[in-house]
């Protein structure tokens, strides 16, 4: 008798206890929630989670959407015991999916996920070796799924960030990953996997669409220098901010970093409210921002909004930063001394921002009213009202060494986006000069620029010079960001 038709019982009867365990299947049902869920509908989509369990109970990707809702709790409210709440159910879906179809290309997708979204979420509690391993688990688990299934898009879309971020690590700490992990990769081979991921979504049916278009335009956006790729990519995914806060919060945030500051004010005027969502105490933060950044005099009532309504961590000591700003705009001193005095007192320094902000409240030196007035307004994209109110003024008038530093740093920033680049060259010299051994970030930013611009011209070699420049600077803050842009621009011209 034929071996292959006695070895056949043999291999279905495996196939059977392989499946009994449970398949994953994006179902209509399925897909409605993980809508639901991206549109923070977060209530909404547990009562249809346990629907689902009644109508679908070996389906696993039921496990894919609860973790979903957990990782959207913990980024959003940061509450420490929540999180630890939460993160028990972690190694219980991990266990449940490895019971399931070991032939399919979610069996190790979901558990890569799954750990990566935990990764995300432990940085807010500064859980950084943890999630530093759980990203490398992620990673194999990622590799070796694209071995199996290379045509299977959605690695590409957690890969494609991944390979991004390491080709981002500094030379100097390359062989700290390279000796603890496997991870390796380039900026440039994130993005050419984001938009082959992009591409196959824009004519096929594809479940994390919106998602990979949001990776794909953070990742022009920040690392890739290319913020009109980046909007554009945007307003072409389906995201809808008027109906998702998610979404207003996706495109107004890259609204405000590509200079339509007016039209992230408006995105995050429109976003949806109410009960049927998850609430997002993190957009009035945005909006009072951006209408500080407009000098609206309204400013203060959104930041004190986010403040009264946020018990979590981060960009509290920023908040009370940006109402000192506004008082100090307003000119109301009194003011700015008194919510200075809450940025030493409340909130913590997880983010640059609040670390940022608590050096400036411990340094007791209040701001420049004009320099500050043109720093927002730079931030707003407001560039030709930030040149006309600069121009007023020279350095002769500052005989602080940090204010003419300052003068001359945002006058180059200015003059920088107003398409004056030789201008802008020659200030951004003038606080490299004045700048490189002083402990705050002008000169080191002001390299990074010059290196960008330098770079946008099609001149490799000063480019390559400003980019190392900047890694050579060492200020005291906002180095590892800074340092990073310019790791990214060194490997753009690889």
């Amino acid at each position: 008798m034929n071996k292959k038709i006695l070895l056949l019982p043999l291999f279905l009867l495996l196939q059977i206890s392989v499946f009994a365990g449970g398949y994953f299947k994006w179902t209509p049902d399925a897909r409605s929630t993980y809508n639901q869920i991206i549109d923070l509908r977060l209530e909404e989509a547990e009562i249809n989670i346990q629907a689902l369990k009644q109508s679908e109970p070996d389906n696993l990707i039921i496990l894919h959407l609860e973790n979903y809702i957990d990782f959207f709790k913990v980024f959003i409210h940061e509450d420490k015991a929540e999180f630890e709440r939460l993160e028990a159910n972690k190694d219980r879906r991990l266990e449940l999916i490895k019971q399931g179809d070991q032939f399919s290309p979610y069996y190790l997708y979901l558990q890569a996920d799954i750990r990566l979204q935990w990764a995300l979420a432990r940085l807010k509690f500064e859980e950084y070796a943890t999630a530093f391993f759980e990203t490398n688990k992620a990673f194999k688990l990622l590799t070796e799924n694209s071995k199996k299934y290379p045509h299977f898009k959605a690695n590409k879309k957690d890969l494609g960030i991944l390979h991004a971020m390491v080709g981002t690590i500094p030379d100097n700490y390359k062989w700290l990953v390279e000796s603890l992990t496997s991870m390796e990769g380039t900026i440039e081979q994130g993005q050419t996997e984001l938009k082959e991921v992009v591409n196959f979504a824009r004519n096929n049916d594809f479940i994390y669409e919106t998602e990979t278009y949001v990776f794909y335009a953070y990742l022009m956006l920040h690392l890739g220098n290319n913020e009109k790729i980046a909007w554009e990519l945007i307003n072409e995914s389906n995201l809808k901010p008027q109906k998702s806060p998610l979404a207003a919060f996706i495109m107004a945030n890259v609204a405000m970093r590509t200079d339509r500051n007016d039209e992230g004010i408006r995105i995050l005027q429109n976003r949806p409210k109410g009960a049927a969502y998850t609430p997002f105490p993190y957009l009035d933060y945005m909006l009072g921002a951006a209408k500080l950044n407009r000098l609206d005099t309204d400013a203060d009532v959104y930041l004190k909004k986010y403040l009264n309504e946020f018990d979590g961590l981060n960009f509290i000591k920023d908040a009370y930063r940006r109402l000192a700003w506004h008082e100090l705009i307003q000119g109301n001193k009194s003011g700015y001394s008194s919510y200075m005095q809450s940025v030493k007192s409340k909130g913590n320094t997880i983010v640059g921002g609040d670390g940022s902000a608590l050096k400036e409240a411990e340094k007791g030196e209040m701001p420049d009213v004009a320099l500050l007035k043109a720093r927002v307004l730079f931030d707003g994209g407001y560039y030709d009202k930030a040149y006309d109110l600069l121009t007023k003024k020279s350095v002769s008038n500052y005989g602080s060494s940090r204010y003419v530093l300052e003068y001359n740093y945002r006058m180059g920033r200015i003059l920088h986006k107003m398409k004056k680049y030789e201008e802008a060259i020659n200030y951004y010299n003038k606080t490299i000069a004045r700048g490189r051994d002083e402990i705050w970030y002008f000169a080191c930013r002001a390299a990074l620029e010059k290196g960008r611009i330098y770079e946008d011209q099609g001149k490799e070699t000063e480019a390559r010079a400003a980019y190392k420049e900047c890694i050579s600077i060492k200020p005291a803050e906002h180095k590892i960001g800074l340092h990073q842009g310019a790791k990214a621009g060194l490997n753009r011209m690889k």
